[in-house]
């Protein structure tokens, strides 16, 4: 299969661009009960330094990966959305380094209403918007988390199965030393005892072009072209992967929500997984 098989469209009924919200309905809105703001990062460095009022921290190590880079699972997912304060009816409005990732999670439980701030830090702040080092006490919540939804997660076992599946499009969106194995981690560094390379068959689409320089997602059309090779219309079904998860589910957002393809998951095990495995089938130079 090769890119220019798949077709370029939008599927505007399906589209849901709501899931976005400006930096100016944040601000009039960043008092209301029924908002809870959440930063997705890979360490409170940045949060301690400056955060957006009454926002809690969700660390991608420490709250929502083992150190296996697994996912931390249901129970402990329920009490992380407790002791930051959302429940069932929040509307919640992630933002940081991996915004998508947090709704991702919410989605793969049903959540109604989950939303990710259209803005980069640095843009929040030009537009008026303020930063804070103070954290006030967040009261905990009651939320039972429902069972995990269908179709939204893949597995290992589904990524290999999906190989040399035409039904199926494997999408690696990390950066080209990765996809190439010249690097197994996005910061250049190898793992021991892990592997450098991509998923066979996998296509190759840089997710640096999804965001312009606001840190705003581009406009469908614009993003219809950075994604022209997984664009909905032929029915192929769509798995994204990445190192752990974050740039993979930045990808599932802007071709679920803003070009309105049927039907994507997200390995997120992604490379921090199948890299380590040693049975895995590799491609690297």
């Amino acid at each position: 299969m090769t890119l220019d098989q798949i077709p370029t469209t939008i599927d505007t009924g399906r589209v849901r661009a709501d899931a976005l919200v400006e930096p100016d309905w944040l601000r009039a809105h960043l008092r209301d009960p029924g908002v809870r703001v959440v930063e997705v990062d890979v360490s409170p460095v940045l949060f301690r330094s400056g955060h957006i009022d009454g926002a809690v921290l969700w660390n991608v190590y420490a709250d929502l990966k083992t150190s296996e880079y697994a996912f931390v699972g249901p129970a402990a997912f329920e009490e992380l959305l407790e002791r930051s304060g959302i429940t069932p009816g929040s509307t919640v409005v992630f933002y940081g380094y991996a915004p998508a990732l947090g709704l991702w999670l919410m989605k793969l439980f049903g959540h109604h209403d989950v939303r990710i701030l259209n803005a980069s830090r640095e843009q929040w702040q030009r537009l008026g918007g303020t930063l804070t080092q103070t954290s006030a006490p967040v009261p905990p919540s009651s939320y039972p988390l429902p069972p995990a939804r269908e179709g939204l997660r893949a597995g290992r076992a589904d990524v290999a199965t999906a190989i040399g599946d035409p039904g199926w499009v494997i999408v690696d969106v990390r950066s080209d030393a990765e996809f190439t194995g010249q690097r197994f981690w996005p910061s250049g560094g190898m793992e021991p005892g892990g592997r450098a390379g991509h998923v066979p068959t996998a296509v190759h689409v840089l997710i640096d072009d999804l965001l312009d320089e606001d840190g705003a997602y581009r406009p469908p059309e614009q993003l219809a072209a950075v994604l022209a090779a997984l664009a909905p219309g032929d029915g192929r079904r769509l798995i994204t992967y990445c190192t752990i998860g974050g740039r993979a589910a930045t990808a599932w957002f802007a071709l679920t929500y803003l070009l309105g393809h049927p039907e994507v998951r997200v390995y997120d095990g992604s490379w921090a997984e199948w890299g380590r495995i040693p049975t895995a089938a590799v491609v690297a130079p």
